[in-house]
């Protein structure tokens, strides 16, 4: 098929957005009030409030920098005012920011208070709106999209059908030249084999087998001798999935039938090997997993259900689509395509992942998801151990 257009905000680093927010950016969680304050006296801008930054170290506090400055960094961001309790770290985000050539200030609490803050970071904010308000879209090839990939709530429709036409249109969009991602470490075990075959080389297959067993060994070094409280979850078993193998084979099906990973990024990683498919070692915890992959740098997300589920992200569309059609019936407020009519033999599975191609381009062009209308920024980071 012709490859589609869309119309994206190109940043100064080559990259292309499609969203174009102004971003109030806590360090840490003591910075959260004045960042939402901050927030309130300017529209148009978006806190992002968190729970972490205080008395981290070594690869935990590497991935809390990650997270923080790859979400700054995000093509769908123009601009970001960072606050902070303290210079130094509130800098080292500033600093990862700028090497984007977007615009960014920092702000420290310290030695200012949250008055004097929260007056000059609105002043800035305020400038970052009104230049903001003023870019304007241009014309991008789809292939310069960065598309993620990860499902919830999963049933058997997930795996007969909505998986399905995720991994459809993974194979369209690599022949255009995008880059795509999935993740979800712990629901690949039992099928974590077939996933190392569909590595692009040996040495990738490798990578991920190493990234899976190290789960696999920190699940053990904590006494627990599988998944059974967690994989499936309670609404995976009452959509019809009884093992986590079920699952994981389900899972697999969202990247496609040809299309082969090139590459295994830890958690919030940006590619580096360009074009293609890639797995990041995330949590299967929607939220924590959706909010890795945008730290990465990833556009827009494709969120398949079963059984239904509300996820969204402050910075990200996520694009919800079921094949269940209840789920399509009963939360239809959060349903972006429905592709139950799969089930039924009234569409197939081509027309499916067209739809769903369809679709994605029209929030590319600026669609808002269900998850936007209806306010839904869920943003969690992921934290590896306990604090200092």
């Amino acid at each position: 098929m012709a490859t589609p257009t869309f119309r994206g905000y190109r940043r100064t680093d080559g990259r292309v957005g499609i969203r174009n927010h102004v971003v109030i950016l806590p360090l840490d969680d003591l910075s959260n009030a004045a960042c939402e304050a901050v927030a309130h006296n300017i529209k148009g801008t978006l806190a992002l409030p968190h729970h972490y930054g205080r008395l981290q170290f070594g690869e935990d506090l590497e991935l809390f920098f990650r997270t923080l400055i790859g979400t700054g960094s995000n093509p769908n961001v123009a601009a970001v005012v960072v606050i902070g309790i303290e210079p130094a770290w509130t800098g080292r985000i500033v600093d990862g920011i700028a090497a984007t050539g977007k615009p960014v200030e920092g702000f420290a609490i310290e030695r200012n208070g949250d008055h004097n803050t929260i007056a000059a970071a609105s002043r800035k904010a305020k400038e970052y709106v009104h230049w903001a308000s003023e870019l304007r879209r241009e014309e991008c090839a789809f292939g310069e999209t960065w598309i993620s990939v990860k499902c919830g709530e999963s049933d058997t429709t997930s795996g007969l059908a909505s998986n399905p036409t995720v991994g459809n249109m993974i194979d369209k969009v690599d022949a255009m030249g995008a880059t795509t991602c999935f993740g979800e470490t712990s629901e690949i075990t039992g099928a974590e084999q077939i996933c190392a075959a569909r590595a692009a080389t040996p040495e990738v297959g490798e990578k991920f087998l190493k990234t899976w067993s190290d789960y696999n060994d920190f699940i053990m070094a904590n006494k627990t001798d599988d998944l059974s409280d967690s994989q499936p979850t309670k609404g995976n078993i009452e959509g019809g999935l009884t093992t986590i193998e079920e699952k994981a084979f389900g899972n697999l099906e969202k990247i496609g039938k040809t299309t082969k990973y090139i590459d295994v990024l830890k958690p919030a990683e940006r590619p580096a090997k360009g074009p293609g498919l890639y797995f990041m070692d995330t949590s299967s915890a929607a939220a924590e997993c959706v909010t890795l992959q945008a730290a990465a740098g990833f556009t827009v997300h494709l969120f398949p259900t079963g059984q239904g589920n509300v996820i969204g992200n402050p910075i990200k569309p996520v694009i919800k689509l079921t094949a269940n059609p209840r789920t399509a019936r009963t939360m239809g407020e959060h349903v972006d395509l429905d592709v139950s009519g799969l089930l039924r033999r009234e569409m197939t599975l081509d027309e499916a992942g067209d739809a769903l191609l369809d679709m994605t381009v029209r929030v590319c062009n600026g669609r808002l998801t269900a998850a936007e209308v209806l306010g839904h920024r869920e943003f969690v980071i992921t934290k590896l151990y306990r604090s200092a």
